[in-house]
């Protein structure tokens, strides 16, 4: 069992599933084509998912279960899993789980898996593929009493809900944020205008890099008036959409937005048009990030080269450390509020949707956090003969 990419013949893209003989398994191609057009996620997504159930699949054959109806055996699936590792040239390595055996996959990991497999589970008894007894093999009932109070409701009344029944507890995962002497450190040693484009894009914008590798030269507005071009919105800026592109790119944001770019954004856009024309003239795609320096040149840059980039970018650097494209979007957003900025702009400025979903993005900067505690007033000591207050 192995996932696989997809092309429709709309150049639409998805994963699924093929089997040992490089057959699709319809049942959960037809999960995934769901997901993927039904249900309009991304194809990263699908990819994640289409993973996750052919390990599902693998213990199923090698264990003898018929998959429709070994959820009530997760618990032993988990143990496959954290021990097992995955094949290598078609060879699945023999091990022996027991007591000091090193784990192959993580809590993360192994959750991540589990929701792909509840997933195909349930839309199985929702096609009547699978018993509805699955699902009672997977949840349980559980009540609102343990969910955040946000997500409890404003009347604060009791509800019940389906919770997994097999799930573990994940450590505490660190998040930062790039600090800006290291974003400076990448922009200064980019060797072409279009990589330090990028790092604006992620570090001075706050896009994802789907966002950014998703851009269309047409997204973009640089002058200060644009009603020209039938846009109302005042100054610099570029509009960010989500749509099908060939390189795989998809915005997490399922409403457009638009984000507002500074002088310096500005500039380097500028920089980058004459690079490009210089090398490409009036060829390439409409992407607005293509490929200048290795073939195919002129197509489009996926997000995962945008990874690569900053992945070479943070050792050329020498920052020590491993600088993701997330990082500098988490620094943009705690600049904006370091500079300031409210909640509701941060969230406008993120693409957000919700309030609550900036606060991951928000890091105070240390020196303001203290200010924070020197602007308490002090409690004055009562003098002598004199009374507390």
């Amino acid at each position: 069992m192995r996932a696989f990419p997809v092309v429709m013949p709309s150049g639409q893209r998805y994963w699924t599933v093929l089997d040992d003989d490089l057959e699709v398994v319809p049942e959960a191609d037809r999960w995934l084509q769901n997901l993927r057009f039904g249900r309009d996620r991304a194809e990263l997504t699908t990819r994640a998912y289409a993973g996750g159930v052919a390990l599902y699949l693998r213990w199923c054959g090698l264990t003898g279960r018929e998959w429709t109806a070994a959820g009530r055996d997760l618990g032993l699936f988990m143990v496959w899993l954290k021990y097992t590792p995955a094949p290598r040239d078609g060879v699945v390595p023999v091990v022996q789980p027991g007591p000091g055996a090193e784990p192959v996959r993580g809590e993360r990991r192994i959750n991540r898996v589990l929701v792909a497999v509840r997933g195909l589970l349930a839309y199985a008894v929702s096609v009547s593929e699978a018993p509805r007894s699955v699902l009672g093999q997977i949840y349980e009932l559980a009540d609102s009493r343990d969910l955040p109070a946000e997500a409890q409701g404003e009347d604060g009344g009791l509800f019940y809900r389906l919770r997994a029944l097999h799930r573990l507890q994940e450590p505490q995962a660190e998040v930062d944020r790039a600090a800006d002497a290291e974003l400076v450190a990448m922009f200064t040693v980019c060797r072409n205008a279009r990589d330090r484009l990028v790092v604006l894009l992620l570090g001075r914008v706050g896009l994802r890099r789907g966002q950014a590798a998703g851009l269309r030269r047409s997204d973009v507005h640089l002058l200060p008036d644009s009603r020209a071009l039938g846009c109302k919105y005042p100054g610099a800026h570029l509009h960010v959409r989500r749509r099908e592109n060939a390189n795989g790119a998809w915005s997490k944001s399922r409403c457009a937005w638009v984000a507002p770019l500074d002088f310096l954004t500005v500039s380097a856009f500028d920089l980058y048009d004459e690079e490009r024309h210089r090398l490409l003239g009036d060829g390439g795609s409409d992407f607005l990030l293509v490929n200048l320096f290795r073939a195919p040149l002129g197509a489009p840059v996926s997000p995962e080269a945008v990874g690569e980039l900053f992945e070479r970018l943070g050792v050329r650097a020498g920052l020590g450390r491993r600088v993701g494209p997330h990082m500098a979007r988490r620094a943009f957003g705690s600049n904006v509020a370091d500079a300031g900025g409210s909640p509701d702009e941060v969230q406008v400025l993120l693409g957000h949707k919700h309030p609550d979903s900036a606060g991951p993005y928000r890091f105070p900067d240390p020196g303001r956090v203290r200010a924070a505690v020197e602007r308490v007033p002090s409690p004055r000591l009562p003098r002598n003969g004199e009374r507390s207050r």
